[in-house]
């Protein structure tokens, strides 16, 4: 008996930790508590990395006004009443004030990104740096297609702190972001959520490619970074979707990657030179017009008119040809087509996949310099029945507001 003991009591001894063990799962007790990453406890380490490069902008007419802002506000005919800019116009006695709003450095030699609305009609800006130092400049660059500029300030030997730009498109739906910028003039205010959406197209500039955000935004964060968690900027702040006029869960932020090339040409030229094709398009939804035009599944575009002595018609195109790559990227819509036109190299042969008559077929297109007045009459002209093309496509009211 006593040579048995020692393993009866082992026995024992491990059916009831077992059991123990047994209850606390069927419980739903964990045997070990969670690790916490420490990314969801804080985000106390990007937002030291990234502060010191946010600023805010205020503008400063030539000539000093009298009571409110006299500023002509930017023509906001074409946006639909529930989506906001952010402009500050304050009440002011003899104060020279325009806008107000958020940027940030993206050179160490002081060249900084921001929304055109924030500095539009400003002849001089002041930017103040997180540690409150204060730069005026005259030096500013728009481009109102996009709704950017850039704004350079002498910091002279100095290198300044700077942001990074990520790349917007390897962001998905789900990613957590922080924007950074000074709602109602609160230097320094950072606020977190995710990418609610990509690509958003809303018809608010000529040019776009929105990221959706549900990270808090309100007047004066526009022209401030969103940010993903290695600091990096995938977008710039810019309006908001709000039928109350305030923050309601939908921001929009320009990506990343437009910005970039509009920011490289405004630091490089002080103006944007973007190509054309000179046709109308439409967007191929319906399932029925895609087989009999033997459009694949990967997408396209059908072109709904070609203007004459314009790149497009120079190189052939008609009306009801379905456009679905130039230089080498695919077509998948029109927001695609526009964005790729724009910043091919002017006046270099590009190769165009079409399809004509169910058929494949390459053009050789060269491309132009948009024209500054391209588009100007189509985008107010309302859209007329235009009857059925060579290829017995109906194209009836199918005119868009843009064309490319």
């Amino acid at each position: 008996m006593r040579r048995w003991l020692p393993a009866f009591v082992l026995l024992t001894a491990g059916a009831l930790l077992g059991g123990l063990a047994g209850h606390s799962l069927l419980q739903g007790e964990p045997t070990n508590p969670p690790v916490v990453p420490k990314t969801l406890t804080s985000y106390r380490d990007i937002v030291k990395k990234v502060l010191p490069a946010v600023v805010s902008i205020e503008g400063k007419s030539a000539v000093p006004v009298k009571g409110k802002s006299s500023r002509k506000r930017l023509d906001d005919s074409q946006v639909p009443d529930e989506f906001r800019r952010f402009f500050n116009d304050f009440d002011t006695e003899q104060t020279p004030q325009l806008g107000f709003g958020s940027g940030f450095i993206v050179e160490p030699r002081g060249v900084i990104l921001t929304n055109n609305h924030v500095v539009y009609g400003a002849a001089e800006v002041v930017v103040t740096l997180q540690d409150g130092r204060k730069f005026s400049s005259k030096e500013i660059k728009t481009d109102p297609m996009t709704d950017l500029a850039i704004v350079r300030i002498d910091a002279k030997d100095e290198q300044l702190p700077f942001l990074p730009m990520g790349n917007s498109d390897v962001m998905e739906i789900g990613d957590r972001v922080l924007a950074v910028g000074a709602p109602f003039r609160l230097r320094g205010t950072v606020t977190s959520g995710i990418i609610s959406s990509k690509g958003r197209n809303l018809g608010m500039n000529k040019f776009e490619d929105f990221l959706q955000t549900d990270a808090a935004i309100n007047p004066g964060n526009s022209g401030g970074p969103l940010v993903n968690l290695q600091g990096e900027v995938i977008g710039i702040n810019s309006a908001i979707k709000s039928y109350s006029g305030g923050w309601q869960g939908i921001g929009l932020a320009v990506s990343s990657n437009l910005a970039k090339h509009v920011m490289e040409q405004l630091d490089k030229n002080g103006v944007v030179h973007r190509g054309y094709l000179g046709v109308q398009i439409r967007n191929i939804l319906d399932r029925d017009l895609a087989a009999r035009l033997g459009v694949p599944k990967e997408g396209g575009v059908l072109v709904t008119q070609v203007f004459d002595k314009t790149p497009g018609g120079k190189a052939g195109l008609k009306e009801g040809d379905v456009i679905t790559a130039v230089g080498g990227k695919a077509v998948h819509d029109m927001n695609d087509l526009q964005m790729t036109v724009s910043w091919l190299p002017l006046g270099q042969a590009t190769e165009m996949s079409i399809i004509r008559d169910s058929k494949p077929m390459t053009l050789s297109v060269t491309i132009e310099e948009r024209p500054k007045d391209y588009g100007a009459k189509e985008e107010t002209a309302p859209n007329e029945p235009r009857g059925r093309n060579n290829n017995g496509v109906n194209v009836i009211g199918l005119v868009p507001r843009c064309p490319i």
